[in-house]
């Protein structure tokens, strides 16, 4: 909810206000558009994108999700239409499988020991199992608000969860580690 307060604020004429809602999402979001870039300087610059976005064009929040829901959807908007432009020029491969960059806004980002594994283990998933498993559990969305950002319908998503979670734990297995115990 502050999300929406600080953009009502900012909306209003509150610099300060645009200024707190960076602060509070922005290495959520350049985490979670890694996912689509694996490359964490890009995704630094897509997350800069989707606030200077914000902060330029002042979109219109419907208000039908949360804020952190309709930023996300604004962040993944930019990165998919980077991808599609990279693909276009042939500059960058666009390939699930390819092994993100370690960087120390990460390890900052993730301290506990067990979600470092798992970060290093879904590193080795789809795409999509990275997307849905990043916002399930680092970002805490509900089943719906994921639904919105991913633009697949609750059903999809409820599949989606459950594969990725299957692939989770066949991948921590091989990686020695029960997926229970964490």
């Amino acid at each position: 909810m502050n999300g929406t307060i600080n953009y009502r604020r900012y909306l209003a004429g509150d610099d300060e206000a645009f200024i707190e809602i960076v602060k509070e999402y922005k290495d959520g979001l350049i985490i979670y558009l890694n996912n689509f870039t694996n490359n964490i300087h890009i995704a630094e610059e897509l997350a800069e994108d989707t606030f200077v976005k914000l902060g330029i064009k002042k979109p219109r929040n419907t208000e039908k999700s949360s804020f952190k829901t309709w930023l996300y959807v604004i962040g993944r908007n930019i990165a998919i239409d980077y991808l599609r432009k990279k693909s276009k020029s042939k500059e960058i491969p666009i390939n699930d499988n390819m092994i993100f960059e370690q960087e120390s806004i990460e390890q900052s980002y993730i301290k506990e020991e067990n979600k470092l594994l798992i970060h290093k283990v879904m590193r080795k998933l789809k795409l999509e199992y990275k997307q849905v498993l990043w916002l399930t559990y680092f970002e805490g969305f509900t089943n719906k608000e994921i639904a919105k950002i991913m633009k697949k319908n609750l059903h999809n998503i409820e599949t989606l969860v459950y594969r990725a979670r299957l692939s989770l734990k066949s991948e921590l297995e091989k990686e020695g580690f029960s997926y229970e115990d964490l």
